[in-house]
């Protein structure tokens, strides 16, 4: 009992004086930032050498008290609890960025800036600062699978691509105060540098997600045999994308709209003048699309009957992972009422919509693996909602 006691006491100690540590710690954060409170940001420009002592702990509040002037509601809870304390800080659920004015946007981008320089390793919204800059894997850096897609769009949301066909994508860009979507983005606007740290995000991600080939990498395998073994961990809609690039690059035109328009993004892809024309592949091509369409309908298979293991959700995308759902219901003939979902499905030989859908069509199995893939995507969401950007 002695010994407990003395364990117990210990225990006490080190969470009291953590407890001092962390409380010191905002007392200070809040001490350097009491002239800032007072800085009147829609009027006066904050220059970067007066920010340059400050930590990455003042920086984010201090981001947090120009938009707290507006009420913005924070996920970041260190910021929100700093709000909070703040007498003048009213919060606005409605709170939009269309408040703000020229002179704030710059101040934001001073500050964010002056973060982007202390990140130990590239963050969601520093991508911006690197317009002119290459990048390493090294600098990139670990990333949960929702911070490797932001951080592979923003290069592009730059310059004002929007997301339509991913949602919660599109309405994270939306959520940033330098977002200005343009309908006429062109992927040719990418600088080399840009396109560069394009591929060194792709490669820093597969990397990490263990895989040995990903969309964008089929330019490799023109003249090279893929096996299966390469395919492993791969989802549904990227060995879907990677069998149609082997056509992509000889120019074809899809009748997908979801299928055009991810090409019609790639810096590499023209179409050719007959590109509704079904290119003729050459023999190792034509060996690696049967290839991948054996993984492809395995996996599509599997999802009635086999459990879904964690392999194939492992790293995925919340969007691919919503797909994957999907395509259960849709394996029964559901009529999807969101239509990005409802074009996708319907570009299928293998879709039969069915009007009287029900979901107790469904088997026992199946019911199984949709929860399995229901309650990954609710993970995946928790990690989105942790990227303020």
């Amino acid at each position: 009992m002695h010994v407990s006691f003395r364990s117990l006491l210990r225990n006490a100690l080190i969470a009291i004086l953590l407890a001092i540590s962390s409380s010191l710690l905002t007392v200070q954060a809040q001490d350097n930032l009491i002239r800032w409170e007072g800085f009147d940001f829609a009027t006066r420009k904050v220059d970067l050498s007066e920010i340059k002592d400050l930590n990455l702990d003042d920086l984010k509040f201090l981001r947090g008290i120009v938009f707290g002037r507006h009420g913005r509601v924070f996920k970041d809870v260190d910021i929100e609890s700093y709000l909070k304390e703040r007498k003048w800080y009213k919060p606005d659920p409605n709170f939009k960025n269309s408040v703000l004015n020229d002179t704030e946007r710059q101040n934001l981008d001073v500050i964010r800036e002056a973060e982007a320089a202390r990140h130990d390793n590239i963050q969601p919204g520093d991508l911006r600062f690197y317009q002119n800059r290459a990048f390493t894997i090294k600098q990139l850096g670990e990333h949960t699978g929702a911070e490797w897609r932001v951080l592979r769009a923003e290069i592009e949301a730059i310059h004002g691509k929007r997301f339509d066909d991913e949602p919660w994508l599109q309405q994270y860009f939306d959520e940033r105060y330098w977002y200005v979507a343009d309908s006429h983005y062109d992927p040719k606007q990418l600088s080399s540098v840009e396109q560069k740290n394009l591929q060194t995000i792709a490669a820093a991600e597969k990397r990490a997600r263990h895989l040995a080939v990903s969309p964008g990498d089929m330019e490799l395998f023109q003249n090279a045999s893929l096996t299966e073994e390469m395919l492993e961990g791969l989802s549904l809609n990227e060995l879907r994308l990677m069998r149609n690039e082997f056509y992509a690059r000889r120019g074809r035109t899809f009748g997908a709209a979801w299928l055009q328009q991810y090409f019609d993004m790639q810096p590499w892809y023209t179409a050719s003048e007959d590109g509704n024309k079904t290119a003729e592949l050459p023999p190792i091509e034509k060996q690696n699309v049967e290839t991948i369409v054996k993984v492809e309908r395995r996996l599509h298979d599997e999802l009635s009957t086999k459990p879904l293991s964690k392999r194939v959700l492992e790293g995925l995308f919340i969007e691919d992972a919503r797909r994957l759902r999907d395509e259960i219901y849709a394996r029964h003939g559901k009529v999807f009422k969101d239509k990005a979902s409802q074009k996708y499905f319907s570009s299928f030989d293998w879709y039969k919509p069915d009007l009287k859908f029900n979901e107790n069509s469904l088997t026992a199995l199946e019911r199984k693996n949709y929860a399995a893939i229901l309650s990954y995507e609710r993970k995946a969401t928790s990690m989105m909602n942790a990227v303020e950007g």
